[in-house]
């Protein structure tokens, strides 16, 4: 059993009451960094969200949470991934959407329902190995017997080609008391591109491309109040993906950035 207690999260890693069986740093000279899926193929999708939304697993609930109770149930899908991934020694960090709320506040956007986070590839293959659908209990603050969190990855990830577009999801951090999920996704070396004279090129089955030098070395912050890692470049990959209005811009989606309160409040 995993354990969160108030009042402060910021030491959350050395709260967790059981220690992983198997961590990153155990096993990493055995895992190799070259992985060779097939070019070309394209194989069933295996994640499946649900048909009244498509952030929520259907396997665990039936309807959307009211909306005041979704941040709440996101908030504490982020903590309790970090904190598994810190313990297990397996380097994450966040990106897309979760970054960019990051960059306002180190909260998550009030109207989000949808966390992205990135790995590594041979941390891809050491959870596939290790930790593919286990499930992991923590014992949160205001939370009557806690809450029980899956870890699932996608068999599909040995599956390197972009081509195989129903399967750009590596793995799900999934809360299995609402069916909110985080949304897992591998940054492998792009072996066309480096060929191609780019040495440091990296990209995601969801043909999202990188530079080494724009993720690496991560970068040490917070997010919902736990430690988090961060992308180097992260202004420049943010503006890349959001365009520069999306760093500036102080009101979005019914709501307006207070500078006051660093908070996003709903416009009235």
């Amino acid at each position: 059993m995993w354990s969160l207690t108030r009042p402060f999260l910021l030491a959350l890693y050395g709260l967790l009451t059981v220690q992983a069986e198997v961590t990153f740093q155990d096993v990493r000279d055995n895992i190799s960094n070259v992985y060779t899926g097939q070019e070309g193929i394209s194989a069933s999708k295996y994640f499946k969200e649900s048909s009244f939304h498509y952030h929520y697993d259907g396997r665990f609930a039936e309807a959307t949470l009211p909306e005041e109770e979704t941040l709440p149930h996101l908030s504490a899908l982020i903590q309790t991934y970090l904190s598994m991934m810190a313990d297990l020694g397996a380097e994450t960090w966040i990106m897309h959407g979760s970054l960019l709320a990051w960059w306002w506040n180190q909260k998550i956007f009030p109207w989000d329902n949808d966390l992205d986070v990135q790995i590594s590839e041979p941390i891809i293959h050491f959870l596939a190995d290790y930790y593919n659908m286990t499930e992991h209990h923590f014992d949160l603050p205001d939370v009557e017997g806690g809450r029980t969190y899956l870890l699932e990855i996608n068999p599909n990830y040995v599956i390197r080609s972009k081509m195989d577009k129903a399967n750009v999801i590596d793995g799900r951090w999934i809360d299995t008391s609402s069916g909110l999920f985080i949304d897992i996704t591998a940054v492998r070396t792009d072996d066309e591109r480096r060929a191609n004279g780019q040495p440091g090129a990296l990209m995601c089955k969801d043909r999202h491309n990188y530079d080494e030098s724009e993720i690496f070395p991560l970068r040490n912050s917070y997010f919902e109040e736990v430690p988090a890692k961060i992308p180097y470049a992260y202004t420049k990959l943010l503006q890349g993906e959001y365009g520069a209005k999306a760093l500036s811009n102080k009101k979005y989606q019914g709501h307006e950035f207070d500078e006051q309160t660093s908070l996003w409040e709903k416009i009235k």
